[in-house]
């Protein structure tokens, strides 16, 4: 079955602005510690405009990077271009993946499953084209930890969020989601951004694995 192409023009102008102001104010530090120690073969699904790159080390091999919004894509690819890991940008859905089956060593996602139709099908796809053992590695938003907030994202989502920021959702358990789809977690940061407590302020930072 044929998807519809993935296109949001006014989006992706949006991010690519915002995302640098968000990397100043500590999230490039979390892309540190999202990509420490990674060695081998390494997809990473939903790139944007590739603020991972910069970060991966050299231990490294190859880097395939996944970005089906065009506009973010042409970021990804000026962003590896610079990269000192050999990065390679392409077109593509989170739920039908190019690759072979067991065939990576890690898997990247930063702010990726809030947007995607169904995170648990990505994620199955992710787990798909790991090798026994591999990681996923995650950097995401999620739900709130109160009532008051969590009513407010669930607010959000069901009216115009999700139309203003590129299908993107404030309130999604993405724990739970990578644990459905078979991965074994094996490390999980739950921090607040910025120190301010807002519908889009609750974040994890991770590792699960593919069981042997």
């Amino acid at each position: 079955m044929t998807k519809t192409p993935i296109n949001h023009p006014i989006f992706a102008r949006f991010y690519a602005f915002i995302s640098q102001v968000l990397e100043c104010r500590g999230l490039a530090k979390r892309r540190q510690a999202l990509l420490s120690g990674l060695c081998g073969e390494v997809i990473e699904v939903g790139a944007g405009n590739g603020l991972t790159f910069a970060h991966y080390p050299l231990t490294v091999d190859r880097v395939l990077a996944i970005e089906p919004e065009p506009r973010l894509r042409r970021h990804a690819q000026a962003a590896a271009d610079k990269a000192l890991a050999t990065v390679e940008v392409v077109g593509g859905l989170a739920d039908q993946l190019p690759g072979k089956d067991q065939t990576f060593d890690a898997a990247v996602v930063s702010m990726v499953l809030c947007s995607l139709p169904d995170p648990v099908a990505a994620l199955r796809e992710m787990y798909r084209v790991l090798k026994p053992g591999g990681q996923l590695r995650f950097l995401e938003h999620v739900r709130a930890d109160s009532v008051g907030l969590v009513r407010a994202q669930r607010l959000l989502d069901a009216t115009v969020w999700p139309l203003l920021a590129g299908g993107c959702h404030t309130g999604r358990d993405s724990a739970a989601a990578i644990e459905s789809a078979g991965f074994t977690m094996e490390h999980l940061e739950r921090f607040l951004f910025a120190g301010v407590r807002t519908p889009v302020s609750f974040f994890i930072l991770g590792t699960a694995s593919r069981p042997w």
